[in-house]
C-alpha cells in the first residue's frame, strides 16, 4: 500500500519533510512523493494530513505545484 505525499505550499518543504521521515529522494515523482505504509505513521507522526484524491489535487493545483503527467506519445531523445 502507497500514499502520495504532497506540499501545499512548495517543494522545498516537501522535499525537507520526506527526508525528515525517512523517505528517498527516489521515491518523488513530479509533485508527489510515493511513500509506503510502513512510513505512513512516521508521516503523519510528522504532522501530514491525510486527505482525499480531490482535495489533494485542489492543494496541489491551488499551490501552483501541480504537474501533470503527459499525454499522448512522448517524443524520442537525442
Amino acid at each position: 500500500m502507497w500514499s502520495h505525499l504532497v506540499s501545499d505550499s512548495s517543494y522545498e518543504e516537501l522535499h525537507a519533510f520526506a527526508a525528515a521521515i525517512g523517505c528517498p529522494r527516489g521515491a518523488f515523482d513530479r509533485d508527489h512523493y510515493d511513500v509506503p505504509s510502513t512510513l505512513y505513521q512516521a508521516a503523519v507522526g510528522a504532522g501530514a494530513v491525510e486527505v482525499g484524491c480531490k482535495e489533494l489535487l485542489r492543494r496541489l493545483t491551488g499551490a501552483g505545484l501541480r504537474r501533470p503527467r503527459r499525454r499522448g506519445p512522448v517524443p524520442p531523445t537525442g
